[in-house]
């Protein structure tokens, strides 16, 4: 009799310190996933003929207008709370001197601030890389 009752209360102990470190580890998982969406961007622009950079800060879905680009900041997200952040931005850009209505964007897609290379913005005048997301 008294061993039947410690088994159950075996099994209950059980039960609780599984359900405890399950949620301890779902805890740690969603903390490590947290990615803070903003609504300003901040890009840096390089004109390649001047060598003269500039610090621009978009806000999301409006169109910014530098020289002969036309820059949009569709979204932001900045995962600040990882051990390696990462800043990325999609981000669409026009060239207002092209009256080719078949080539719209210039650029248009993801951008990483971590490494640019993924999706360069090729350009022969003007040079862009992602600085920050808030």
């Amino acid at each position: 009799m008294q061993l039947q009752k410690n088994i159950k209360a075996g099994n209950k102990l059980n039960l609780f310190l599984f359900i405890y470190l399950f949620s301890i580890f779902l805890t740690f998982q969603t903390s490590a996933e947290i990615n803070v969406d903003g609504n300003n961007t901040d890009i840096k622009i390089l004109d390649k003929i001047s060598s003269k950079n500039e610090l621009i800060k978009l806000v999301n879905d409006e169109e910014f207008v530098y020289k002969d680009l036309a820059i949009k900041s569709i979204k932001c997200t900045d995962s600040k709370f990882d051990d390696n952040p990462e800043v990325k931005a999609y981000i669409q850009v026009r060239d207002l001197t092209k009256k080719d209505r078949n080539n719209v964007f210039v650029f248009n897609g993801w951008m990483f601030s971590s490494s640019p290379s993924i999706a360069p913005f090729d350009h022969p005048v003007y040079d862009i890389w992602l600085v920050n997301c808030y």
